[in-house]
């Protein structure tokens, strides 16, 4: 078990859905319960899916969690993308933030990677 308020991946990923939270704040009204929505969910389903990994008792468990949040971080990224395309969000706050979802993409695979390679020596060492 991990205390996740530790975890880097989660303390980034808490700073990420802040920032999103702030930025959809502003799109239109009409779009509260579409885009703007989606959007939250998955920004907050990120830290969430890492916090409730940490709590689980196997490294297995663990890396399905991260798995979640990795895939609902991609879906953010999309969903980034698709605002900027029908006008809700512009160019330079999506170059601003596209370095620091891209960047915490790459912490969750390290990690999963890492998480992994321990399960897999775990399950040799009691195969053995």
């Amino acid at each position: 078990m991990h205390n996740f308020r530790k975890l880097n991946i989660w303390i980034d990923a808490m700073a990420l859905a802040k920032e999103v939270y702030l930025i959809t704040s502003k799109f239109p009204k009409d779009e509260k319960f579409g885009l703007v929505s989606q959007i939250n969910r998955c920004s907050v389903s990120v830290p969430s899916n890492i916090a409730e990994g940490s709590s689980r008792s196997s490294k297995k468990e663990f890396s399905h969690f991260i798995k979640i949040a990795l895939g609902s971080l991609f879906e953010l990224e999309t969903q980034l993308i698709l605002s900027n395309e029908v006008g809700f969000y512009d160019i330079e706050k999506l170059n601003a933030l596209e370095p620091k979802i891209v960047k915490l993409q790459k912490m969750l695979c390290r990690f999963l990677i890492s998480i992994e390679e321990k399960n897999n020596v775990e399950r040799t060492k009691n195969n053995e």
